[in-house]
């Protein structure tokens, strides 16, 4: 049912935690299946360069195991890169999803936009 890639991130989540003082905070969930994920960047103030991202995830193991995904995917980019990382690259990257928990990957994609608002209205890109 699940890739070795998807059940590794989900028994070894990398990226775990909070970071203080972040750059930039989103928190969104899942009502229909009840998956939390929460998000802190430390971006960079000059080159938009994320520095660092950890991410807290109350849910199914897809929901944890894509989001310790995106942070991989993410880190070292800058923010406008990272909003090009999309959904279906965290599924490709963890060698797919079943149908039924691709809402998982979504969490990622909206939480991250949610920050780039806030960045931007900080007036930081």
């Amino acid at each position: 049912m699940y890739s070795e890639k998807v059940m590794d991130h989900f028994q070894h989540p990398r990226n775990v935690g909070e970071i203080e003082n972040a750059s930039g905070v989103g928190t969104v969930g899942n009502a229909k299946c009840g998956d939390i994920m929460r998000i802190f960047l430390d971006i960079d103030d000059e080159t938009h360069i994320i520095k660092d991202c950890k991410f807290k995830t109350f849910g199914c193991g897809a929901a944890v195991a894509t989001s310790s995904m995106a942070t991989e995917l993410v880190m070292g980019k800058t923010i406008e890169e990272a909003m090009e990382v999309t959904n279906k690259a965290v599924m490709e990257a963890l060698d797919g999803l079943p149908p039924v928990k691709v809402h998982c990957s979504m969490l990622y994609v909206v939480v991250l936009w949610l920050i780039q608002v806030i960045f931007c209205l900080m007036g930081k890109t």
